[in-house]
């Protein structure tokens, strides 16, 4: 974990990482949320409507963003404010995610900082962006 304390922080800084989506990880989250939307836990109606096989939450995948900013960047003094996110394609069990945040601006007055986050596949293909605002309490 990192531990960036805000005056150590700068534009431009990014950290990432890489996590693969699992069956077992998708199932998770569909106990935790209650979400059983039928493309998401049944692989024979989400091929019938056009996909590869049962399709990811979007908000599993999207939820990376907190531990982008929890975890990494910039770690354990962050506050996380918001996070705006947008999905432009499908995620898959089996997918490798690269999850990268930067930072884009830093307030001082109140020592908030803007990070730009992406998520891409292992084809390189982002799978979705977020703007991402934080708090960080050092």
């Amino acid at each position: 974990m990192n531990s960036y304390k805000f005056n150590e922080l700068s534009v431009g800084m990014s950290e990432s990482f890489t996590v693969t989506i699992t069956e077992e990880i998708m199932d998770k989250f569909i106990e935790i949320t209650g979400d059983v939307s039928p493309i998401h836990v049944n692989r024979e109606y989400a091929v019938a409507h056009g996909f590869k096989n049962r399709v990811c939450h979007g908000m599993l995948f999207g939820s990376m963003f907190s531990t982008m900013a929890g975890v990494y960047l910039p770690g354990e003094h962050c506050l996380l404010h918001s996070v705006e996110t947008k999905f432009s394609l499908p995620v898959f069990p089996g997918d490798v995610l690269t999850v990268t945040g930067k930072i884009s601006e830093i307030n001082d007055t109140f020592k908030t900082v803007a990070v730009k986050g992406t998520i891409t596949n292992q084809d390189g293909k982002k799978v979705c962006k977020a703007n991402i605002q934080l708090g960080v309490r050092e």
